[in-house]
Order: C-alpha cells, then sequence, then structure tokens
C-alpha cells in the first residue's frame, strides 16, 4: 500500500471531500487523524474508518483557533508518532458568502476568513516541526474555482489560498514539505447540491464547463491521491484547478 505508515491529519474530515481523503488515504495503508469542529460527526467518521481497518482517531479542532489548532495536533503527534500529509479541508462555503461584501455582516467576513484562510495558516505552522523531523511530508490546500472569479467575500478568501500555498511552498521547502491546492469546480458533493440552485448547477455545466457532466468527489480525491505521491515529487506551489474546464484562462 503506498501510503503505508504515514499519518493524514485532514481537517474537515468527518464529511464530504474530507471523509472521502480519509477514505482513501487509509485504503492505501495510513492512518487518519479527523480534525473536526462536529465531533459527534468526527467519532462517526472515525467509527466507519475503523470498520475498514484503519487507524483513526478523531480530534477536536477550531482551526480558527491558534491553540486549539496546536493541541489538535500535539494529540495526533502523541498518538501516531508524527504527521505526514496535511490536508487543509476545512472551510465555509455556503452561497451565502457569495454575497457582496457590502451585504455581509462585517463579523460574517471577519468569520469567513478566520476559517478559510488563517485556518489553513494555523494548521500549516503548527504541523511543520513534526513534518520536518519525518523528514518532510505534504500539505493540499482546497481552495475553489470561484478563486479565479475572485468578486465575492468567498472568491476572495479561495484567492488567498491560491497566495498561502505559493508562499508555504517556498517557506517549507528546506524542510522537504512540498504544498500544492486543489481547487474544485462544481463537484456532486450532497452539501453543494443542496445549496445551489438547480438552475445554477444546469448553467455551470452547459454553459461554463468543456467537459458536459458534473463533476464527482473521486476526481478531487485522484487529485490529491497523485499531488502526495512520487509521481508528483517536482511540483510545488501550484493550484490545480478541477473543474471540468470551467474558469479556463491564459
Amino acid at each position: 500500500m503506498s501510503n503505508a505508515g504515514k499519518v493524514a491529519f485532514i481537517t474537515g474530515g468527518a464529511i464530504g471531500f474530507g471523509y472521502a481523503f480519509a477514505e482513501a488515504l487509509g485504503a492505501e495503508g495510513a492512518s487518519i487523524v479527523i480534525a473536526e469542529i462536529n465531533m459527534a460527526a468526527a467519532h462517526e467518521a472515525v467509527a466507519k474508518l475503523q470498520a475498514l481497518g484503519v487507524s483513526a482517531l478523531a480530534v477536536e479542532c477550531d482551526v480558527a483557533d491558534d491553540a486549539a489548532v496546536d493541541g489538535a495536533i500535539a494529540k495526533a503527534v502523541a498518538e501516531f508518532g508524527g504527521i505526514d500529509i496535511l490536508i487543509n479541508n476545512a472551510g465555509l462555503h455556503l452561497t451565502k458568502y457569495n454575497q457582496p461584501f457590502s451585504t455581509l455582516t462585517r463579523a460574517e467576513v471577519r468569520a469567513l476568513f478566520d476559517v478559510n484562510v488563517i485556518g489553513i495558516v494555523n494548521c500549516s505552522v503548527s504541523a511543520l516541526e513534526s513534518m520536518r523531523t519525518r523528514g518532510g511530508g505534504n500539505i493540499i490546500n482546497i481552495s475553489s474555482m470561484a478563486g479565479n472569479m475572485s468578486s465575492s467575500p468567498y472568491g476572495v478568501s479561495k484567492l488567498a489560498v491560491r497566495g498561502l500555498t505559493i508562499a508555504f511552498a517556498k517557506e517549507f521547502a528546506d524542510a522537504g514539505i512540498r504544498v500544492n491546492a486543489i481547487s474544485p469546480g462544481l463537484i456532486a458533493t450532497d452539501s453543494a447540491i443542496a445549496d445551489l440552485p438547480k438552475e445554477m448547477v444546469t448553467s455551470i455545466i452547459n454553459d461554463m464547463q468543456a467537459i458536459h457532466r458534473r463533476g464527482e468527489v473521486p476526481d478531487i480525491v485522484n487529485m490529491m491521491l497523485f499531488l502526495i505521491s512520487d509521481k508528483a515529487s517536482f511540483i510545488t506551489g501550484e493550484t490545480f484547478k478541477v473543474s471540468g474546464g470551467a474558469a479556463l484562462s491564459v
């Protein structure tokens, strides 16, 4: 198994992309840390992983709280000996945050950036020393196609994720850590399909995408598995759109 012996720390790991990442990495032999603010969901995810024979741990983690992140990382290190893979998946993403800055309250904008941007800073910096002592590793940030349009608070927060990916790729290179990001387009997660109006989904597929089908969670999982593999050993600091050709630009 290609990830046997590795430890993956996944924020927002109980559902959606996070759980799909956990299941895929667990199937390849990795131990999984589900870092969640929703501990009931985290324990349920861990139980499902353990039923599949995966070594897994649930830790409480509000990514916007640096002390909480440090505590969660410490628990993961104490349990499994270190961290090899960090997936910064936790994020706020409802259509609520696609409204103009002047429509949202300042508190809502601050909460969005605390999770989507500062959360990545907190987790990446906190995991650095553990990953360094393991000889390096991989950080995967989850951005969004909206970051290419960046005309809403959500889009700007995801544009910032692309910037953080470049910054940490440079800063962490000497520690043997590669940092890349995945920018999903319309992907058929339960939360996305429930949140987006049906006519918007149809328009994205038919009018924006070059590939006229809904993206599926395995499309994102496969990109993650590639980016953490030795096949991507010469790739760092990049953000890869997985969007069926939507938001293409030169």
